[in-house]
């Protein structure tokens, strides 16, 4: 390389570095909320208050997630929720990772079709699809989620009754409206389409505006029931007969059966380690933990920080371990329940290895060329999907992520979700609460992308009774088994590579929490064979070498915005690090 080569990649990678950190520029000096005893971090500031309310009566971190969780679908129905589902990772001071899957089910009479029309085309969104009105439902979790996690995993000092109070009292005495949540709701427009949506949400077509008191009375009866009759209510009791009530008259197809069936999963978490620490993340049904671990893998031999952060090396470097791990997700993953999944062979380091065998450190590999792997342990369902059709589809970035951790050192990192933003769009009369359009997470049709972009393949096909694949990859990082991160994102396939980022700037660039939280965020999928980055995030140069390498670049910040809501426990003074996501308006770590 000639020197003055030398001198203009050098250049490169400090422009680089200069303008990533830009759009950060006002908030540079940005410190982390440092506390002594509990942290809880979240979307919005009421729903982590109500976690340390828990935290300071006695409860542990999986009581005060619970309380966060509830807040939550006051708080923020754009994704908090009671009728939707998501996973919960637990980390216990005495050492002891759990995974609970709480992903909404299948009903009963969901087929593998139900969403494809006459034409053999998917349905659109509207009467009958996947992704709008009452027919795009799966069957709830997170309230079963919630109630095994407190039960077997709760602090035994406060009570269901206890860790519902704060979001009753929310939505009872109301709540002050913030220009972000005053913005989401008056742009959705899904709500005008359902009456009961409308009524509560647009205000009955006045909308909410910033500083108003919006008092939510059939939610805050709703939670009322569940505080005295205990979380069956939900599947059994008046909120049950009030879905399935609305289900049936509205050509849902919930019913109380599929209710009073539902179940939350205890699961074993997966592990695989980097750069000397151990990463304990979500199994299937989430894609995200063996997406996780294999891009780590992928990722091990290589000297990431010398690369530079920024650098045009370090964005093929990933873009590759992503395109790789990617194509794996649409190939091998679904309901681990209903299918096979060749977790063992998917995490083998020399299966990992393998997946690198075509990397070109000067060539990106066209995502059309990039054939699936053969895991130990892998019986075949169907032909591959490389030939299949490759339908636009746009990226979402819906769903919520919390986490917290307690002053003995217990840990929750969860991740909840409606699918869409505001789910379905249907509001269950007298209960007012939102449903999910989950459904859309399933295989509508192999070889059509869903509302993420995402193709789908036959392990993940619709089946009563089954659980979607998810991205959703709540996670932590150990050090010699002492939790030393809690991190997790929402963003659909997003945030599978929002938490390889977050992690990575933490223990390959030695970032502190904030900054690696803020800093700007890149991602590929296998297909679209795109790579979507922050607007201001590289360099002219930079831009100019990945395409020359070969890659299809895509500006999209919102397409990537996140939310890594993180925690960083020192292994010094032991202070919890809260950091909150500014791409979030409402965000906000809360500690004592």
């Amino acid at each position: 390389m000639t020197t003055s080569r030398r001198i203009r990649c050098l250049r490169t990678g400090v422009a680089t570095f200069a303008l990533a950190l830009a759009p950060m520029s006002s908030h540079a000096q940005r410190q982390p909320v440092e506390a002594g005893h509990g942290m809880v971090s979240s979307v919005h500031a009421l729903a982590s208050e109500a976690g340390v309310e828990i935290l300071k009566k006695g409860g542990n971190a999986v009581d005060a997630g619970i309380a966060t969780g509830l807040a939550l679908a006051v708080v923020f129905p754009y994704a908090g929720n009671l009728g939707g589902g998501g996973f919960m990772m637990i980390h216990l001071a005495d050492g002891r990772d759990i995974a609970i899957d709480y992903r909404e089910t299948a009903p009963a009479t969901a087929s593998r079709d139900m969403y494809v029309g006459p034409d053999g085309n998917v349905l659109k969104p509207g009467p009958g699809s996947s992704t709008l009105g009452w027919t795009a439902s799966g069957i709830p979790g997170s309230i079963a989620g919630f109630a095994l996690a407190q039960q077997k995993y709760g602090s035994g000092k406060v009570s269901w009754f206890d860790v519902c109070e704060p979001a009753r009292r929310l939505a009872d005495e109301g709540h002050i409206v913030t220009p972000g949540t005053a913005k989401s709701l008056r742009e959705t427009k899904k709500f005008g389409q359902f009456p009961e949506s409308k009524r509560i949400f647009h205000a009955g077509g006045t909308f909410l505006g910033p500083g108003e008191l919006w008092r939510q009375p059939d939610l805050a009866a709703t939670l009322d029931r569940l505080q005295k009759n205990g979380p069956r209510e939900f599947y059994e009791g008046e909120t049950a007969r009030l879905i399935a009530d609305a289900m049936a008259k509205n050509g849902g197809n919930i019913t109380l059966d599929d209710l009073k069936n539902y179940r939350a999963v205890e699961r074993t978490p997966l592990r695989g380690t980097y750069r000397g620490y151990e990463i304990v993340t979500m199994p299937p049904p989430s894609s995200g933990g063996i997406a996780l671990i294999q891009m780590f893998g992928m990722l091990e031999p290589y000297d990431v920080a010398k690369l530079g952060y920024g650098s045009a090396a370090k964005y093929h470097l990933f873009t590759e371990v992503m395109r790789r791990a990617f194509r794996d997700r649409a190939e091998f993953l679904g309901d681990p329940d209903f299918v096979n999944v060749p977790v063992a062979g998917l995490l083998d380091p020399a299966y990992i290895t393998g997946l690198m065998k075509n990397f070109d450190p000067k060539k990106a590999t066209p995502s059309d060329t990039l054939a699936p792997g053969n895991p130990a342990g892998w019986k075949p369902i169907t032909q591959n999907l490389s030939p299949l059709a490759r339908a636009n589809a746009a990226e979402s970035t819906e769903t919520t992520h919390y986490s917290i951790v307690d002053a003995v050192g217990n840990a929750v990192s969860n991740t909840t979700t409606l699918n869409g933003a505001y789910g379905s769009g249907v509001t269950i009369t007298g209960a007012g609460f939102l449903m999910n359009n989950e459904m859309d997470d399933f295989t509508s049709k192999i070889g059509v992308k869903n509302m993420f972009g995402l193709l789908q393949g036959p392990a993940n096909a619709i089946a009563p009774g089954k659980r979607p694949l998810s991205s959703m990859t709540p996670t932590f990082v150990l050090k010699g088994g002492a939790l030393v991160l809690a991190t997790g994102s929402p963003g659909g396939p997003t945030i599978i590579s929002t938490v390889l980022e977050i992690i990575s700037n933490v223990l390959d660039h030695g970032m502190t929490a904030v900054q690696a939280v803020d800093a700007p965020r890149y991602h590929h999928q296998w297909q679209p064979d795109a790579l979507v980055h922050n607007r201001f995030s590289m360099s002219p140069d930079t831009a100019a070498i990945l395409t020359a390498m070969g890659h299809n670049l895509k500006e999209g910040e919102n397409l990537i915005a996140g939310d890594g809501e993180t925690i960083f426990i020192d292994p010094k003074t032991k202070f919890r690090h809260g950091a909150s996501d500014l791409r979030k308006p409402d965000a906000k770590s809360v500690g004592y």
